[in-house]
């Protein structure tokens, strides 16, 4: 007879997981980085495994998918990394001001599709990394046309916030494509 296990271990398994082991005493900019480098690493576990299943739709009406979750937050790491807090002209890979859902409605179970989002949240997410680790201070500031002056470490706390808020929706998302479950 096998013991029963908590929802939590069942996605990966309480001894594979290392997403939350860094330390709880680390200085804030290793902090920050340990939490949003977890919950990055959440939303690839949370569509480990996945092709085509990735643009499944979470239900009626709705668009959202994984695929788009993974397009969004490469605009969203874009957005304030590279043209918020870098100043580069970089507009967003997944949507438009004419489209400006086409994160998610452009999310179609084609190949090339699911690779192209994955190449351009890998290189959004190497760009972030380097970024801050090359920023002498978590004070730089950024100018955004939402909410003015920011600083990194705002930008840090609110990717945190917004990778958390976005894995809640992947683990519905996931548990209805086939039933994997945990954190």
């Amino acid at each position: 007879m096998t013991s029963p296990r908590r929802r939590a271990e069942i996605f990966t398994g309480a001894d594979d997981d290392r997403r939350f082991s860094a330390p709880a005493t680390a200085d804030e900019r290793t902090m920050l980085l340990d939490f949003l480098g977890a919950q990055r690493a959440t939303m690839e576990l949370k569509c480990a495994g996945l092709d085509a299943e990735l643009s499944r739709r979470s239900v009626e009406p709705s668009t959202l998918s994984l695929l788009g979750l993974v397009r969004h937050l490469a605009d969203m790491e874009r957005r304030w990394f590279r043209r918020v807090m870098a100043g580069h002209d970089a507009p967003p890979r997944f949507s438009s001001k004419a489209s400006p859902d086409d994160d998610f409605d452009g999310a179609v179970p084609d190949p090339a599709v699911v690779a192209a989002a994955w190449e351009a949240w890998r290189a959004e997410v190497a760009f972030a990394d380097r970024f801050v680790a090359d920023a002498p201070t978590l004070d730089i500031v950024g100018e955004d046309s939402w909410r003015g002056k920011v600083s990194l470490r705002w930008v840090l706390i609110h990717m945190v916030e917004e990778y958390a808020r976005h894995n809640g929706h992947a683990d519905l998302i996931r548990e209805r494509i086939d039933g994997a479950i945990g954190l």
